[in-house]
C-alpha cells in the first residue's frame, strides 16, 4: 500500500502445491525477484479487492488473514468444514461457507476480521456460482444485500445486527449482480419459465419504494446469464447463454451480449458484426469503453462506446481473452485455453499495434496495477505440465519467465490505478532504469505479424483432449472459482476445427450466390 504519497510497489503472490510466497517487483534487481514473505504452508490464499488484506486457507481447518502492508498475520480462524471463504472489498469482513451439519446449521458466517466478532450468520443449503459470495458489497462496503427466495435482502454494511433493512420482491430471481463503484444498482437475472421468456433487470439501491426496474430485457433460449458492471454503475454487459444451440451451429450453446444502461437509452444486443459466441467482454478501467471477442474462429474483437457505437477494430485470430491496461492506453488480445497462445499488444490511444508474440499453455493473465506489465501463469490443476510464469513489458517484449515443478496461482497484489502516475509517465521512467532483461536462449518478442503467422504454422504438438461433457465443464469452472481459481474454459481443437469448415463452407455459399 502506498504511504505519505508515495507510489505502491508492486507484488506478485506465488503459491505451489503446500504453501504461497510474496515477490516483490518489478523491475526486479539483477533481473529476479525479491521475497516479500517466504513461504508460507496453504491450500488456497486470495487477496481482497483493494490488496490491503490477504486470506490464507491452511490444510488444519485454519484461515489466517494477513495485513498486506506488514505482511503480518491480523488474526486466525478455526473453521472446520469450509467449503468456499472471502474477504469483503476492503478486508474488513471475512465471509465463509461450511458444509451443512443439518437443515437449522448457520453455516453462513461474517466475521470481522480486525477482532474476531461474529457480525452475522444464516444457514443455505447448497453453494453455487450464483450464490456465492452469499452477502454481496460494493467496492467502499457502503452497500450489502444477499440473493434469497424471490427477493433481494439490504442490510447496513456498518451495523449487520439490524438485520434486513430493505426487500426487493423479484419474483423468479436465480442471480444478483451489485454494480461496484458505486454499489447505486443492482441487476436481477430471472430463467426463462413455463413459456416466459427470461429477464435481466435493473433496480435503484436504497429506495424502499423501488419495485419498479428502471431497465429491463428479454430475452429467449437463455439458460444463465454473466451480469459485468462498469465503473461508475452506469451500465451492465450481459452475456446471455443457453445449453443448446437450436441452429445447430455449437455443440457448446448459443449466447449473445446485451447492453442495459442505467439511463434507459440501451436496453438491446450490441451490434457485432460476426456469428459465434461470446468469447470474452470487459470493461475499461474508466468504464466510458469496452471491448468484445466474439464469433466463430478466427475470432473478431472491436471496442465500443459507452453509447455502443464501434471505436476500434483489433483485426480477427485464434482469440478468446481480452485485457484492458489498468490506466486505459493498452490492451493484450489473446488466445489461451486450448488455443495456441498468441498475444496482440494495442496501443488504443494511438489506435496501433505495437507486437505480436506467444504465450502458450496459459490459463491466468492479468496487467500489473501501474499498467507497465502484463503477467500470465500456467498453472495446475488445469494443466500438469510446463507450469511457470512470463511477464511482458506493455509493448509485448518479454521481461522475465520462471518455471515451476508445480504452480497453482501467480496474482498482482491489487491496488487502486489512481495510486500510480500517468501511465506515459511510468513508461519513461522504466526505459530510463535501462535493466537488463534476463532472457533465456531462444526466448523474447516476436514483434511482426510475419513473425507470428510463422510460429502459428508450427505449433508445438498438443494431446488430444479427452472428451467432457458441457456439464462436467461447467461445474468444473464453478468449483475452480468458488476456491479461488480462474481457469479459461474454452473450446476443444474438434470444435474449432468443425467451426473453421462450417466458416469456410458458409463463404464459399455466400461467394456462389452472390
Amino acid at each position: 500500500m502506498a504511504s505519505d504519497g508515495q507510489t505502491p510497489p508492486l507484488e506478485i503472490l506465488v503459491r505451489g502445491p503446500e504453501e504461497f510466497s510474496i515477490w516483490t517487483g518489478p523491475p526486479f534487481a539483477n533481473g529476479q525477484p525479491g521475497i516479500k514473505l517466504e513461504k508460507v504452508n496453504c491450500t488456497s490464499a486470495k487477496y481482497s479487492d483493494d490488496g490491503s488484506r490477504l486470506m490464507v486457507m491452511k490444510s488444519n481447518s485454519v484461515i489466517s488473514v494477513y495485513d498486506c502492508r506488514t505482511a503480518k498475520e491480523v488474526k486466525s480462524f478455526e473453521v472446520p468444514n469450509v467449503m468456499a471463504a472471502i474477504l469483503s472489498p476492503r478486508g474488513t469482513y471475512l465471509q465463509i461457507f461450511k458444509k451443512p451439519s443439518g437443515p437449522q446449521d448457520k453455516n453462513v458466517a461474517l466475521w470481522k476480521t480486525e477482532t474476531g466478532d461474529p457480525v452475522y450468520q444464516h444457514s443455505q443449503k447448497n453453494l453455487t456460482k450464483n450464490n456465492w459470495p452469499v452477502i454481496q458489497f460494493s467496492s467502499d462496503e457502503a452497500t450489502a444485500c444477499r440473493l434469497a427466495t424471490n427477493e433481494v435482502q439490504f442490510f447496513d454494511a456498518t451495523d449487520f445486527s439490524k438485520g434486513v433493512i430493505q426487500r426487493l420482491r423479484v419474483p423468479g430471481v436465480a442471480a444478483i449482480e451489485l454494480s461496484s463503484s458505486p454499489g447505486s444498482h443492482i441487476a436481477a437475472f430471472v430463467p426463462e419459465s413455463k413459456g416466459i421468456p427470461a429477464s435481466v433487470q435493473i433496480f435503484a439501491c436504497g429506495d424502499a419504494s423501488q419495485s419498479q426496474p428502471i431497465a429491463r430485457r428479454s430475452f429467449f433460449r437463455c439458460s444463465n446469464a454473466q451480469l459485468k458492471w462498469n465503473h461508475g454503475s452506469t451500465g451492465l454487459l450481459v452475456v446471455a447463454q443457453s445449453d443448446v444451440d437450436k441452429t445447430n451451429q455449437s455443440y457448446y450453446g448459443e449466447s449473445k451480449l446485451y447492453y442495459l444502461t442505467t439511463d434507459g437509452k440501451h436496453e438491446g444486443l450490441v451490434p457485432l458484426r460476426k456469428e459465434g459466441p461470446i468469447h470474452d467482454a470487459h470493461w475499461s478501467y474508466s468504464g466510458l469503453e469496452f471491448a468484445v471477442v466474439y464469433g466463430f474462429m478466427p475470432a473478431k474483437a472491436t471496442l465500443f462506446d459507452k453509447n455502443c457505437n464501434p471505436l476500434l477494430e483489433l483485426g480477427t485470430g485464434p482469440y478468446n481473452t481480452i485485457r484492458w491496461n489498468p490506466k486505459g492506453r493498452f490492451l493484450c488480445l489473446a488466445g489461451f485455453g486450448n488455443l495456441p497462445g498468441d498475444m496482440v499488444f494495442w496501443d488504443y490511444a494511438d489506435k496501433k499495434q505495437l507486437a505480436a508474440t506467444k504465450a502458450e499453455w496459459s490459463v491466468t493473465s492479468e496487467w500489473s496495477p501501474d499498467g507497465c506489465y502484463f503477467m500470465t501463469a500456467t498453472t495446475a490443476p488445469r494443466l500438469q505440465v510446463d507450469n511457470g510464469i512470463k511477464i511482458f513489458h506493455y509493448n509485448g517484449s518479454l521481461y522475465f519467465k520462471k518455471m515451476f515443478d508445480k504452480l497453482f496461482q501467480a496474482d498482482w497484489k491489487p491496488e487502486s490505478p489512481s495510486k500510480f502516475g500517468d501511465i506515459a509517465e511510468l513508461i519513461k521512467s522504466i526505459d530510463s532504469v535501462k535493466l537488463e532483461d534476463k532472457k533465456p536462449s531462444g526466448q523474447g518478442p516476436k514483434p511482426t505479424q510475419a513473425a507470428t503467422k510463422a510460429s502459428s504454422a508450427n505449433p508445438p504438438a498438443q494431446k488430444p483432449a479427452a472428451y467432457r461433457p458441457p456439464h462436467a465443464k461447467t461445474a468444473a469452472v464453478i468449483q475452480a472459482q468458488l476456491l479461488g481459481e480462474s481457469p479459461s474454459e474454452t473450446l476443444s481443437k474438434n470444435a474449432l476445427r468443425n467451426k473453421k469448415k462450417r466458416e469456410k463452407k458458409k463463404a464459399a455459399t455466400d461467394a456462389s450466390s452472390s
